[in-house]
């Protein structure tokens, strides 16, 4: 790799890696704004590539540089493990639920402009993308299910009240 600049040569435009591993124009704008480790080592090889070697870069910046991408490398994993620990806890919690009785919102609303409710005994638990989702069964041993015949899935957000 040359860590000199070479007169003649055309250097890597610093604006064409700023949205690199970012999320496109067209996407919501909740997305990381920030680097990712990728862009960052491209930024800091084009930065030696076209350093000046009769005016060398600080190598203290360097270290400071490599340090941080460390820190934010770690801080990541340990970000996807709590992640990971979150989803874990929550099925684990909604498995606890099996065979108690629930009263879950179902989103809908009732005649009398209120929320609608069902009640039933909590009969399985599903895993969907990490969040636990549960069926019921109602009073006469029958699973709670849509107009087509489908099992209802419920989210743990939705229990309203838990009895016995």
């Amino acid at each position: 790799m040359p860590s000199a600049f070479v007169a003649g040569t055309a250097p890597t435009p610093i604006s064409s890696l700023i949205n690199v591993n970012q999320p496109s124009s067209n996407t919501s704008s909740s997305g990381n704004s920030s680097l990712g480790p990728n862009a960052f080592l491209q930024l800091l090889t084009t930065e030696l590539q076209n350093q000046d070697p009769t005016q060398p870069q600080d190598p203290t910046q360097s270290v400071t540089q490599l340090a941080q991408m460390s820190a934010l490398q770690y801080q990541q994993q340990l970000t996807n493990a709590f992640q990971g620990f979150q989803s874990t806890f929550g099925v684990m919690q909604a498995a606890s639920l099996i065979g108690k009785q629930a009263t879950v919102n179902t989103g809908a609303t009732g005649a009398n402009g209120n929320a609608s409710t069902v009640t039933g005994t909590i009969s399985s638990i599903s895993v969907q993308n990490g969040q636990p989702y549960f069926t019921m069964k109602d009073a006469s041993g029958n699973t709670i299910s849509d107009n087509n015949g489908n099992a209802l899935l419920f989210s743990t957000s939705e229990i309203v009240g838990i009895g016995s």
